[in-house]
């Protein structure tokens, strides 16, 4: 069976030996990469892909940080220029082993992430975007950011979106920063359910309804906490005195949960069966895309992809189903055909 995995990542060459010469200081950055060779090595990526047989495959997408924590706007437009021309030249290189790449943004240039977005997708081809649940610090909901999902739904391409928090977001206002990666951790997770909660409720499936956004890590925190999302945001406002969220829940024209199940996610789950089923359950099979995350595992490559496709194997579904995940979603969604 076909496995397109759908959200995994990369640092092409040339664009690692460009952060290096623009971002030298991101000390814990360069160590994660020198301990994890499959990130920028072809030959040690080709390896690791090899183990699962010519039916797996990888969409490319740049590994965090994003480019607007990595460089000032200028810098950023170019770093994502280059990562941009290298991912489509790997593909096209590498068709059987990478059939499409994820175009990365400056979103901290006002200008250029509208730009190359389109360049990506019109002259190279990109399957959609990547975004991050904030801009450096800002939220994804601001007016600004609708210029590109406004793009993107006119495309009828989808969204990606990866976690982003970094240390410096203590964990409690007396402490400077996050200890023990609890920032990683629990912080990605509820990044990425603060970020979806705040396009819901900014409208953003109103004024786009077939705008397409894939949440990573099987949607954060969303389908754990779907008692609290659905019947506990029934009641948006009762909780509030300094604004009156009532008139917001009245403008809305589906109830809060509805929305959730708008968005689609992926299977990067880490190796966990109840987290999985979880996910499944909330998102439902044919919002649900098969993705490892790789290489981003303890064996450096191997294991998260491993454990993924055991998973899905070995869920209670039908053939049709699993084929669902593991590619018939993704062909559906970008709108192509694997060979």
């Amino acid at each position: 069976m076909k496995k397109i995995d759908i959200f995994n990542h990369i640092w092409p060459q040339k664009f690692y030996d460009k952060v290096q010469t623009i971002a030298p200081d991101l000390k814990d950055m360069g160590k994660r990469v020198e301990n994890v060779p499959m990130i920028v090595d072809l030959d040690e990526r080709f390896r690791v892909m090899d183990l699962f047989g010519e039916e797996y495959r990888q969409i490319l997408s740049l590994a965090s940080p994003p480019l607007e924590v990595l460089a000032e706007p200028d810098a950023a437009l170019e770093l994502a220029i280059i990562a941009n021309d290298s991912m489509a030249e790997l593909a096209s290189q590498y068709p059987d082993r990478f059939p499409g790449f994820i175009a990365s943004l400056p979103m901290n240039n006002s200008t250029g992430y509208v730009e190359e977005a389109r360049r990506a997708i019109e002259d190279l081809g990109a399957y959609g975007v990547q975004i991050f649940t904030n801009a450096a610090g800002r939220p994804m909901d601001e007016e600004e950011f609708f210029a590109l999902y406004e793009l993107m739904a006119g495309y009828d391409k989808p969204i990606w979106i990866h976690p982003s928090r970094l240390p410096s977001m203590a964990d409690y206002p007396t402490e400077e920063v996050s200890k023990y990666e609890i920032w990683w951790t629990l912080g990605w997770p509820y990044e990425t359910a603060v970020t979806m909660s705040r396009l819901v409720f900014s409208k953003l499936f109103d004024r786009f309804p077939n705008i397409k956004i894939i949440t990573h890590h099987g949607g954060g925190l969303i389908p754990m906490l779907e008692g609290r999302v659905g019947p506990g945001w029934d009641q948006l406002g009762t909780r509030t005195s300094f604004t009156d969220y009532g008139v917001l829940l009245k403008e809305l024209k589906k109830r809060p949960l509805d929305y959730f199940h708008d968005f689609y996610a992926d299977s990067a789950l880490f190796g966990s069966d109840g987290a999985t089923q979880c996910a499944l359950d909330f998102f439902g099979i044919d919002r649900f895309l098969f993705a490892s995350d790789s290489p981003f595992d303890p064996e450096r490559g191997p294991m998260y992809i491993r454990e993924t496709i055991r998973i899905i194997d070995a869920l209670d579904i039908s053939e049709a189903d699993r084929e669902k995940i593991y590619f018939r979603n993704a062909e559906k969604l970008l709108g192509v055909t694997f060979n």
